[in-house]
């Protein structure tokens, strides 16, 4: 998902309070900053700490929500926080190219998970189309997806006008703006039920030879260097309560609206179905969930260069580390 997760229709009005367990003394302290509130996208974590297994890994966890404008890489790069959740491949790209210390040490999502939509009956039916149009989008990694797309299409910066989107996809729904970007599984499933789905048209990146796999985990490199035995046991502990959560999807929903009971539960199960996919696709289906897939970052970097939405090149093997996750067993990682 996309941080900017529409939460108008889910009921939900405010933050959602960080979570952490009782009785952690002696534990190693530690943080996970999501990229947006508590939903099923990030079930596998919630229902981790709730049964227990950060704990069992030697680490107090405590998550923190994301929320608008929260850009995690900088809370990790600055030792806000511990783990991060943040945008993707995209933003680690950007985080890098800025001189932020973190480093990539798994990918959740395999494949991109979001599309950008048009109404039906619009004028739009290529990217070339997108010229002269009004875009909303996420600032946080989804802005670099589409400029390479519309630069691969010919288009200018300043030809189209990109505007932040915000967490309601209503502008879009009244007719305000003529392109919006959606979640395979959130704001899409938002889209469907306000205005049918024969009514949508969308442009996935994918299908223009485009894969940005996002949901990074991150940490920062002194984290890296100095924890290295804690980072290995969150993963073991996350890819535990992913594998739990996708297995049993109800006590993966159960988890979440714990923490947020005012979600639609029926928005959740869909956003689990649809988030599972993602995180079992690819790679994953053959080295196990959170594996980094360098082919698929360095085609993703080389795009982004190509098209100048990064200005240089990033040094890939300082900022995805795979060795983490390299270390954990077959068993531990699902296969």
């Amino acid at each position: 998902m996309q941080r900017r997760a529409l939460l108008g229709t889910l009921g939900a009005t405010g933050l959602f309070p960080a979570i952490r367990p009782a009785g952690a003394q002696g534990l190693q302290r530690a943080t996970l900053r999501l990229k947006w509130l508590a939903q099923t996208q990030f079930a596998g974590f919630y229902l981790a700490l709730q049964r227990g297994y950060y704990r069992e890994a030697g680490i107090d966890l405590t998550i923190n929500p994301g929320g608008p404008n929260l850009l995690t890489e900088n809370l990790v790069a600055t030792g806000a926080d511990t783990f991060g959740l943040s945008g993707g491949t995209d933003s680690v790209f950007a985080a890098r190219e800025r001189n932020l210390p973190i480093q990539c040490v798994g990918i959740a999502h395999q494949q991109t998970p979001f599309v950008f939509v048009v109404r039906n009956n619009s004028p739009i039916r290529t990217l070339q189309d997108f010229r002269g149009k009004t875009i909303t989008t996420w600032f946080t990694g989804a802005n670099y997806v589409l400029l390479g797309m519309l630069a691969q299409a010919g288009l200018r910066q300043g030809e189209f006008t990109m505007q932040p989107q915000q967490v309601s996809v209503t502008p879009f729904v009244d007719g305000q703006i003529d392109v919006v970007t959606a979640t395979r599984y959130n704001e899409f499933y938002t889209l469907m039920t306000r205005m049918g789905r024969d009514n949508l048209r969308v442009f996935v990146p994918d299908d223009f030879g485009i894969t940005f796999p996002r949901d990074t985990l991150i940490v920062s490199e002194q984290t890296a260097r100095d924890k290295p035995e804690m980072v290995k046991g969150f993963l073991r502990a996350s890819i535990r309560g992913w594998r739990e959560a996708l297995a049993d999807k109800k006590a993966g929903v159960d988890a979440v609206m714990a923490v947020a009971p005012t979600l639609n539960r029926e928005h959740q199960e869909f956003m689990l179905e649809e988030a599972g996919k993602l995180m079992v696709a690819g790679a994953a289906a053959q080295n196990g969930m959170f594996w980094i897939n360098q082919d698929a970052v360095k085609a993703a970097h080389d795009f982004l260069l190509r098209y100048e939405v990064i200005k240089s090149a990033v040094n890939l093997p300082a900022a995805y580390n795979n060795s983490f996750m390299e270390s954990l067993t077959a068993a531990e990682r699902g296969v």
